[in-house]
Parts: C-alpha cells; structure tokens; sequence
C-alpha cells in the first residue's frame, strides 16, 4: 500500500474527531449556512459508500469460510447474540416507537468500513476483517427488515413509508455497491477500471470526513432541540460498549478462536453501521427522520470514543 495512503488511513480516526469538531462549532457560530449543507448528506453518503464498497473485496467472498469457526461465531455473534441483546436493552426504558426503532436500526448493522482500522489498532486481524465484509453487509441488509417486524411487529407498517426507504436503499446503497461491484469485475480486463478502482481507495476517508462534518453541523441544532429524547439513548449505547465485546470473549472461548482472531470478532461485534443505515433513516417520516438521524450520530460520537478505548482493552482482554 502506498505510505501515504496507509498514512491516512491509519490518522482517520483523529480526522473524523476534527470533522465532528468543526461541524459542531459550525452549527454553533455559521447556523444560518450550516442549514444549506443538509442537501449534501444524501449525496456524499451516496458517494462515501461507492467508495466503501470499492473497497469490499466481493470477489474473494468465499476466503472468509476458509477460516470456519470465526466465521460462524461472527454470524451467531452479529446476527443471533446481538440482536438478543439489542432487545434486552430496548425494555430497559419505555422508548417511543421513533427512539427504539432508531436505537434497533443502527445496533442491529454490523460496521463494515473503519472497524477494520480499529482491529489493526487493537491487534485484530484486519485482513480477516476485511475479506468478512461482503458477508456481513449483505446478510444485514436482508436480515434487518427480518429484525425490524419481530422487535417491532404490526407497529412497524404504521410507521413506515415504505416508498421512500425503497428509494434511499435503492440510490444510496444497491447502486453505488452494483457500481463498485462492475468496477471490481471489469478491472481485470480494463486499465481504466483498475486505474479507477486503485484511485477510490484515497477517497473513503475524506468522504467520511466530509460527512460527518454535515451531519454534526446540521443535525447538533436538533440534537439540542430534542435532547430530553435523546439524553435517554446515551446509557443505552455506553452498555452496548460494554456487553459487545463481552459476547465476542463468550464465543471466542466457545470456539476456541485464537487471540488475534478472538480481537477481530469482539471489533466486529462492537462497531456498528451507522453511515449505511443513515440513509434509511433519514428516508423515513419528517419527523422521525429527524430524530432517528439525531439518535444515529449520537450513536456514531459515542462509538469512536468506545473504539479508542476499545485498542488499548481488547488486546488485554483478548490474550
């Protein structure tokens, strides 16, 4: 990999931490341009996304059953343990029907992007991370409506406008990963498509970045508005950050993982998803659509606390 690129890659975690800071401080003291920068949210999470999935390597989907009982605690982890979990927590406190299904939708999505940082920092091994990506985001997106009818049962068709969630899944999140998926393929055989794919690599973390910066500047306002909503998903999240990597020392125990692998898993199970199902959040009601987006990035700031937290007790609790 290139120094540079590895470089960046290796830094982002402060640079998202810089973009939150200067999209709150910009919500603050630039509020009336701040509001003009929510039409850009769709958009460069549209973008952000292609530029993940380029990054996915669909092709080598099958490499990550060499590795079998990783692979199967990763999917009892992130698909059976977490979800039971999730529930639990939702019948600690009598959320509203928006909070709840805000907190079950960005819980219930395994990250698939810069947990794979975090692993490297924490000892894991990312490049097992890396290649167990595909797997977990195409069993998220089928398994979430799955998920959202059993937590949420007749409830959810009331709630829902499904038309816009079709369109924000569509255009944010089926076309940008058909287009990453046609680059993988043709870049075999065409030096513009491997030229292409090569440079998408750089655009991840900017993209992030740019993101988070619009969110915070355009959402922290309503983040204020509502927080005696959203003050209640705080204990929430923070007891998420503890219970995850506590299934991950269960299963890893359970399947007699090794301790680099046992690290992965607890990653895995520990980051969430929040930049892919932002879309489908933000399609939702008006608004729902504004709290569950407030609901996600509080979700998000909490997260890349928990995670550098999380490199320097995993590795020991992991050994």
């Amino acid at each position: 990999m290139n120094n540079k690129l590895q470089s960046l890659e290796n830094n982002q975690i402060w640079l998202y931490f810089i973009a939150l800071l200067l999209g709150a401080v910009s919500s603050v003291f630039l509020k009336d341009l701040t509001t003009d920068f929510s039409v850009i949210i769709s958009p460069a999470i549209a973008v952000l996304l292609f530029t993940m999935f380029a990054q996915i390597p669909f092709l080598e989907m099958k490499k990550a059953f060499s590795n079998l009982p990783y692979f199967i605690a990763l999917l009892i982890g992130n698909f059976i343990f977490v979800p039971i979990a999730v529930w639990t927590l939702l019948q600690i406190v009598d959320f509203n029907s928006y909070i709840a299904f805000s907190i079950a939708l960005v819980l219930l999505s395994p990250c698939i992007d810069y947990v794979i940082v975090f692993t490297k920092l924490g000892r894991g091994n990312e490049a097992l991370m890396l290649v167990s990506t595909p797997i977990l985001l195409v069993l998220q997106l089928l398994l979430l409506p799955l998920y959202m009818y059993l937590f949420f049962n007749n409830e959810l068709s009331s709630l829902l406008q499904f038309a816009p969630l079709f369109k924000a899944f569509l255009w944010m999140i089926v076309i940008p990963m058909a287009f990453a998926f046609a680059l993988q393929v043709t870049a075999k055989s065409f030096k513009l498509s491997s030229t292409l794919l090569k440079q998408t690599a750089w655009l991840p973390v900017p993209f992030m970045a740019i993101v988070l910066f619009t969110i915070l500047a355009t959402q922290l306002p309503t983040i204020s508005d509502h927080f005696h909503e959203i003050k209640m998903v705080i204990p929430i999240f923070l007891l998420f950050l503890v219970i995850a990597p506590l299934i991950g020392k269960f299963l890893s125990v359970l399947f007699r993982l090794p301790s680099s692998t046992s690290r992965t898993l607890a990653f895995s199970l520990s980051t969430r998803n929040s930049l892919v199902v932002l879309p489908i959040a933000l399609a939702l009601p008006d608004q729902w659509a504004i709290i569950a987006a407030a609901v996600i990035v509080t979700q998000t700031i909490i997260e890349l606390i928990g995670e550098l937290i999380y490199v320097k007790i995993i590795p020991k609790l992991f050994k």
